[in-house]
């Protein structure tokens, strides 16, 4: 029983050091996201950040978080997925780090780490991945996909 109740307990504890709340500052911990004018997915974007930009908390909706660049330049709501409360700081030199690098090496991937999933999984073909990943589809073209296939748009 005891050990129900301290988990419990743990588990409460890290919910709230992870909770974001108005006020709070916190940085991007994707390599970059769109901000948008509204919590749609389709809402208009007022600009972009990157990963380790710092940002202020203005409101929250849901999974969307209203935010401010701590320059004060920039407004939106984006994803609180998208968002970290530890600050996010490279060591050492970046000047041979991509931003993608940097970004991957946050989450805790690194090349030793890379390696030995290219060593369980020999035959995943990884440049397939690396070419998906530099395909990029603008939103209007997705609405219009979307609509023309009568798709349900959803949130």
């Amino acid at each position: 029983m005891k050990r129900l109740i301290f988990i419990s307990i743990l588990c409460l504890s890290t919910a709230a050091l992870f909770a974001q709340k108005v006020g709070d500052t916190n940085y991007i911990n994707v390599k970059s996201a769109n901000l948008k004018s509204s919590t749609g997915f389709f809402a208009s974007t007022t600009g972009s950040v990157a990963y380790g930009d710092e940002v202020r908390i203005l409101a929250i909706s849901g999974n969307y978080a209203q935010v401010r660049t701590t320059a004060g330049s920039k407004t939106g709501w984006i994803a609180k997925s998208s968002l970290t409360s530890k600050r996010i700081a490279a060591s050492g030199s970046t000047a041979n780090a991509s931003a993608r690098e940097i970004a991957l090496a946050g989450k805790g991937f690194s090349p030793d780490v890379e390696t030995q999933y290219k060593k369980e999984n020999a035959t995943s073909n990884y440049a397939a991945v690396d070419e998906m990943e530099r395909i990029s589809i603008a939103d209007k073209d997705l609405l219009n996909f979307i609509e023309e296939g009568r798709l349900a748009k959803g949130e």
